[in-house]
């Protein structure tokens, strides 16, 4: 059996139907001796809705796709090299293109007769996002195999998360970055020494510091914070998609399975339905037969007590026959007797 011709009809088919197919032609590889086959096309998983839709635009739609790959490259090669105006552009070209792409996805699916509503349309995204940072799944979707919703990712797969320069500060006040004085007088002091201690306070830097704002580092935690609750709403969020898919899929193949049944139950009632006929026709046949056996045995007993009238007169006929004889040979002597008589006289 060809395990990939089987894979891609699989992948094209509406959800609705992969079970059904999928299990069909597992009984056909297995029907064949092809355990590597049966054990490879048992182990596809039934397409979400979401994913199911979303292999729509990478099958239906190859330049739309084509296009998702090649920013997915750009934004990490721009991750790769720390290029902060091509990651700005970039990003900005993602959500453009992701959001036409989702309406392109709910057309097709609507086309297709299997239209979805908002929450698989924000399913279409996150799938899209996860395209443009992880290779492996790009893969997988630009061949339609999609099958599961993948977790949402902060940054870029196999990519270190790049610390993108914020803007430049705006220009601080000259007296800002002036430094302490050296110690001991210099040429270029524009006061006397008397009047140094009145001036350092206003140009020590610990005072002046604050007024330039928060240092880099408190800037990247105060990033990274919203980041890190970003990430932990997005992984919680995934983990209950995943719980939501399974508990569907177990519903999907439960159903499946249900109509498996109804089917099988489908099939026994109309082979008994098909039987009862034949065994219908058979039983009136065994009922005439019974009415003819008993016919019959009624007109034997009737014969038989007809037969046993014809043997008590065929008695009486012989016994009155006997009879007959007796008196006739009785009256033939009776005569000669009586004609010797009548010569002697």
């Amino acid at each position: 059996m060809d395990v990939e011709r089987v894979i891609e009809e699989l992948y094209r088919l509406k959800p609705g139907d992969f079970v059904s197919a999928r299990d069909g032609y597992v009984a056909q590889a297995r029907k064949a001796k092809d355990a590597s086959a049966a054990k490879a096309i048992a182990a596809l998983r039934r397409p979400t809705r979401a994913t199911w839709a979303a292999n729509l635009l990478a099958r239906e739609r190859r330049d739309e796709a084509g296009q998702l790959l090649a920013l997915g490259e750009t934004l990490r090669e721009a991750h790769r090299t720390l290029d902060a105006e091509q990651l700005r552009a970039a990003g900005h070209r993602r959500h453009r293109l992701i959001a036409a792409l989702a309406r392109e996805v709910a057309e097709l699916a609507r086309s297709a007769g299997q239209p979805i509503g908002d929450t698989v349309v924000h399913e279409v995204e996150q799938i899209l996002h996860t395209v443009l940072a992880d290779p492996a799944v790009a893969e997988e979707w630009s061949h339609g195999r999609l099958t599961a919703v993948p977790d949402a990712v902060v940054g870029f797969m196999g990519v270190p998360t790049p610390s993108v320069p914020p803007p430049p500060a705006s220009t601080p006040p000259a007296s800002t970055p002036s430094a302490p004085p050296p110690s001991g007088p210099g040429p270029s002091a524009p006061r006397p020494p008397a009047q140094a201690p009145s001036a350092r306070p206003p140009s020590t830097p610990v005072a002046s510091a604050p007024s330039s704002g928060p240092s880099r580092a408190a800037r990247k935690e105060q990033r990274a914070a919203p980041e890190d609750e970003e990430r932990k709403s997005a992984q919680a969020r995934a983990r209950q998609r995943d719980r939501v898919e399974r508990a569907r899929t177990a519903v999907a193949e439960a159903d499946a399975e249900a109509r498996r049944r109804e089917e099988e139950l489908r099939d026994a009632r109309e082979a008994q339905r098909a039987a009862q006929a034949p065994a219908t026709e058979a039983a009136e046949r065994v009922r005439a037969v019974e009415r003819e056996l008993h016919d019959a045995q009624r007109a034997e007993r009737g014969t038989r007590a007809a037969l046993a009238q014809a043997a008590s007169a065929v008695k009486d006929a012989e016994r009155a026959a006997r009879e007959a004889h007796s008196a006739a040979g009785r009256a033939a002597r009776s005569l000669e007797r009586v004609e010797r008589q009548g010569e002697d006289a």
